[in-house]
């Protein structure tokens, strides 16, 4: 709630509050917009939509991770739904932008998907940008780049400011 508290300090806009993450801070990310009202946007990199798709679809190196976060799987199954974006896009009202290594073996762009395609058809503003040759994390200096510009030009047109200097543009659906 530390963003909640500055902003009731009057120290941040609490009306352009936006959180970002990547892997299990995408999922921090999604869960963050999905389950509490503070932030007016977010940004998903190679985020986790959906924990019990991802706890048996993902690697054998991964495959057991959730058991100590969550609790094993499938006798918590419950939890695993509880906590999963994907089952409460009823809940989340802000724009998202995704960004997903097309090569991701540990979160697979599957999970970026069905948010986006949920997000899209309620309507909300949502970007996705996919990177051929990427995995889990984005190791080229290009697509690094091309990810913050990416995420700055998304903050400003939710926003509404401008840039300082001209960024290729990246489409927003439902803007």
């Amino acid at each position: 709630y530390g963003a909640q508290y500055l902003a009731e300090q009057g120290l941040v806009d609490g009306e352009r509050l936006a959180i970002a993450g990547g892997s299990a801070g995408g999922y921090t990310t999604l869960a963050a917009l999905t389950f509490r009202d503070v932030f007016k946007a977010g940004a998903s990199y190679y985020g986790i939509s959906d924990l019990e798709v991802l706890a048996k679809d993902t690697h054998k190196f991964e495959s057991r991770y959730l058991d100590g976060l969550i609790g094993p799987y499938p006798e918590r199954k419950d939890l695993y739904q509880q906590r999963s974006p994907i089952h409460f896009t009823d809940q989340l009202s802000c724009p998202v932008i995704f960004f997903q290594g097309l090569e991701d073996k540990v979160v697979p762009p599957s999970q970026a998907e069905m948010m986006v395609a949920a997000l899209k058809a309620k309507g909300l503003p949502v970007a996705y940008v996919t990177y051929e040759g990427e995995q889990h994390g984005f190791r080229k200096a290009e697509t690094i780049k091309r990810t913050l510009e990416g995420e700055l030009y998304f903050y400003s047109r939710v926003f509404g400011f401008d840039l300082a200097e001209a960024i290729d543009p990246l489409t927003i659906y439902n803007y």
